[in-house]
């Protein structure tokens, strides 16, 4: 036992740290730090107190402060351990809730410096930047789900994703327009997404931030939950509540970059020692923030335990990576002379390359019942193909093409949409080359681009009509699905991350009827094989005509691995009403009309099928078969093949 000059005791012979831990952090391969740096509340010898342990390899000085030693550098020294650069220390009778931080004097420039732990498990809230002892211990009862998740999570298995912002979904006007917490979320929300059929529902980044704005992006702790909205375990309960209700919980992760916030990982042990040095490559222009140094060992060591602990300790089902285009390339958002070539002249971040294959073989090896998105907006090849075949190994990529291809057509009057026919048709050149999410996310609702209802042209009704289009035309496609919270109830205003949805607007029939129609959708998603199962097999995806652009109208099959599972899908891009449009089938039989977006109950007209239509034996359009159809305005229509064959 050591005494510093004050009469503190640190008790330096204890360690949870053992050699091999040492060496695997050093090499790049330790990925679970979570159990060995930070702070571990624990007893040894009979002695209550904590564990303490930080990577800062170039002090001369690390101590732990707190209210406990008024904040005093000199109270309580930790020790370094051999030249692993980690300090550490065991400090008797501090326990869990203790405020604290690392106090950490530098070999270089006289740089002292207090800074948050970066494998804190819980933070104080902004403005505020002390770390809280902490433990990650709760009483899961999601037995059932983490059991057969497996099936959930597959890639041929429905998915459905409702993406929301913890902090601004619903908001308490009676209580000073505050955020809900993480436990009222769980009285509400795994219900609301069971009633609308959502399958999972996607957090913008829940990771302790210190600018509310950044919506999660701007992350500091890589380890805790953001205590705007409660504990560890009150997420861990929300967390718990929606796998009790089926639904699957996954996290947007943030290792692209960092805040320069002075508690935070910058400059943190007075050198560039989480984020590159040289500013070309460590210093991201257009957000103003840190570039992970991919190339250390202890910085993958560090972001790969990050992604495992929230896999193993929170239960989620998927890790959404932001951000991957600006991780692959060197010249990101840089001009000619800003950026530093690879070894071989080119622009593209082998390090980072590396580092992304290596997070997705642990995430896979460790946890293969999850998945991992890649937020990847160029062409890069086969981000989510296996790294043993070259690809990147993410299980799913959002399909930003295919997003900023369809709200531009969308965009259009109706009467001009047929000039701009190739931006409905282009994706299936390409729709799989990989495992794709299909996003109308939070970044299209943002940034003065309006909302999703505020994007369609026309009337009120033809908005309406134009967004149950949308999400028909959406849902008809071969991929998963993605929607962000507000765009279920035609929400008028952008998103905006101090206001709530406009919960109020469901007293209106169109918003209600909008709502009504997505529930419907996502039932009729999960019912149907068809529409899921072979969503990375071309073999699962047909046109039937997607050549009829002076109409503007596509139609189009999707099968299951059964025969029997088999749908036709039209969409009316006009609001002329098309009586007696006839199609190729490729059977015949009774086609039930599943689903109607025009139908009065969604808001629409009432254009309809009267339930469904016969195949007659005239070929049509390569089929055996064909079928004759009222096309309703500006509407998608969902046909099952039911009867002869």
């Amino acid at each position: 036992m050591s005494h510093d000059r004050r009469g503190a005791d640190v008790m330096d012979e204890i360690t949870i740290l053992t050699p091999h831990d040492l060496y695997l952090f050093n090499e790049g391969s330790h990925f679970r730090l979570y159990d060995k740096l930070g702070a571990h509340p624990m007893q040894s010898a009979g002695v209550d107190g904590t564990y303490f342990a930080v990577w800062a390899p170039n002090a001369e000085q690390v101590s732990v402060i707190g209210a406990f030693n008024d904040w005093k550098a000199d109270r309580h020294p930790l020790r370094p351990r051999e030249q692993s650069g980690i300090w550490e220390g065991f400090i008797p009778g501090i326990g869990k809730g203790a405020l604290y931080k690392f106090h950490i004097r530098s070999r270089f420039h006289g740089y002292r410096i207090d800074k948050t732990d970066p494998f804190a498990l819980f933070n104080e809230i902004p403005p505020k930047t002390a770390s809280i002892v902490w433990d990650c211990d709760y009483d899961w009862q999601d037995g059932d789900w983490m059991r057969g998740r497996h099936r959930r999570n597959a890639l041929d298995a429905p998915m459905a994703v409702y993406e929301m912002h913890v902090g601004s979904w619903k908001r308490v006007p009676e209580d000073g327009y505050r955020s809900l917490s993480y436990r009222e979320l769980a009285e509400t929300l795994p219900s609301y997404l069971q009633e609308t059929g959502f399958t999972h529902v996607e957090f913008l980044p829940v990771m302790d931030h210190p600018f509310f704005g950044s919506w999660g992006y701007q992350t500091t702790g890589y380890f805790a939950p953001s205590g705007y909205y409660g504990t560890p375990q009150d997420l861990m309960y929300l967390i718990d509540q929606l796998h009790r209700h089926g639904i699957g919980v996954i996290l947007d992760w943030v290792p692209s970059h960092f805040p320069t916030d002075a508690h935070g990982l910058g400059y943190f042990d007075g050198t560039h020692l989480f984020e590159h040095a040289d500013p070309q490559q460590g210093f991201h222009p257009e957000w103003n923030t840190f570039i992970f140094n991919y190339g250390r060992n202890e910085v993958r060591s560090f972001l790969i335990s990050s992604a495992l602990f929230w896999l193993e300790k929170y239960h989620v089902d998927g890790i959404r990576v932001d951000a991957v285009a600006s991780m692959l390339y060197l010249d990101y958002s840089r001009k000619a002379g800003e950026w530093i070539p690879n070894q071989y002249g080119g622009r593209e971040n082998l390090d980072a390359i590396a580092f992304l294959r290596r997070f997705n073989e642990e995430v896979y090896k460790q946890f293969p019942d999850v998945q991992t998105i890649a937020e990847e907006s160029t062409a890069w090849p086969m981000v989510s193909k296996p790294t043993y075949l070259g690809g990147l190994g993410f299980g799913l990529k959002w399909d930003m093409g295919w997003m900023h291809d369809t709200l531009s057509y969308m965009s259009q009057d109706p009467y001009f949409r047929k000039y701009h026919h190739n931006k409905l048709t282009f994706r299936m050149l390409y729709a799989f080359h990989e495992n794709f999410v299909l996003p109308l996310s939070h970044d299209e609702v943002v940034y003065g681009k309006g909302s999703l209802l505020g994007k369609m042209p026309g009337d009120e009704w033809q908005k309406f009509a134009n967004l149950r289009l949308l999400f028909g035309y959406m849902y008809a496609q071969a991929a998963k699905k993605l929607l962000f919270m507000g765009g279920e109830i035609g929400q008028g205003r952008e998103w905006a991350h101090d206001h709530s949805v406009e919960w109020d607007l469901l007293q209106y029939p169109f918003h209600s009827s909008l709502q009504r129609w997505v529930a419907d959708l996502n039932r009729v998603y999960r019912a149907e094989p068809a529409l899921y199962q072979r969503d990375l097999d071309p073999a699962g995806f047909e046109w039937i005509d997607c050549n009829d652009a002076e109409s503007s109208v596509i139609s189009l099959l999707r099968t299951g691995a059964s025969t029997d599972d088999l749908l036709l899908i039209v969409c009316n891009f006009t609001p002329v009403p098309r009586p007696n449009y006839r199609l190729g089938a490729p059977r015949g039989g009774f086609w039930q009309e599943l689903l109607n977006s025009d139908a009065t109950l969604y808001g629409g007209s009432g254009w309809g099928n009267l339930g469904g239509v016969e195949a007659v034996p005239i070929p049509l359009h390569g089929r055996s078969h064909s079928i004759t159809v009222t096309l309703p305005p500006l509407a998608a229509l969902f046909f099952k093949s039911r009867g002869a064959h």
